[in-house]
């Protein structure tokens, strides 16, 4: 059965640094499509960066790129976001999201799902 567990959420004020964790079982996170989506109230879920083979080929939404990073323990068989120059607009629900074999850019394209870790970025 496919599990994935994000943690690492909380709140932050504008400018600082969190790191999401997501621990994955029954498949392999450098092997499949893996990535991470967030929604905040009001408005649909959108992608923050995805990757093909793991992290190993990072797709960055415009509004991240330069401030976040996807990245992964194999060891571990867990994926990561690291999060720099946080601010409000970061604001959402963030959810790690893994796929077997299409790494689409729209979240209804994925098949698995994380319940979801909250980020809160203060001004």
């Amino acid at each position: 059965q496919v599990q994935l567990v994000e943690s690492g959420g909380g709140s932050v004020q504008a400018g600082g640094s969190l790191r999401l964790s997501c621990a994955a079982s029954g498949f392999t996170v450098s092997r499949s499509c893996v990535g991470w989506f967030r929604q905040a109230p009001g408005k649909e879920r959108e992608r923050v960066a995805t990757g093909y083979s793991g992290t190993s080929f990072p797709v960055y939404a415009d509004s991240v790129k330069g401030r976040f990073i996807i990245s992964q323990d194999n060891t571990k068989n867990t994926l990561y976001l690291q999060m720099n120059s946080l601010k409000p607009e970061d604001t959402a629900m963030y959810y790690c999201a893994a796929d077997p074999r299409y790494c689409g850019s729209r979240w209804t394209e994925w098949d698995y799902w994380g319940q979801g870790t909250q980020v809160t970025v203060s001004s």
